[in-house]
């Protein structure tokens, strides 16, 4: 599957991972239909950080958190 083309679908697969590598608790922080579509660049570049880091630190995981934040509608 790519995640190139900024679709709904690709969005949910993205953010969906990213709350599993985040490992965010509240999963309602995480829902997909919550970010906006037109930021999927920016989040996908945010999610290819993640892919490429690994492991993350507490301090990390909150920088992502808090970024993703700023994406939602």
């Amino acid at each position: 599957m790519s995640l190139q083309e900024p679709k709904q679908e690709n969005l949910e697969v993205i953010i969906n991972d990213m709350a599993e590598k985040l490992q965010v608790v509240n999963r309602s922080l995480m829902d997909p239909d919550d970010y906006d579509l037109n930021k999927y660049e920016e989040i996908k570049s945010l999610h290819d950080i993640i892919e490429m880091k690994g492991q993350l630190s507490v301090s990390e995981i909150q920088a992502f958190v808090q970024e993703l934040g700023q994406y939602r509608k």
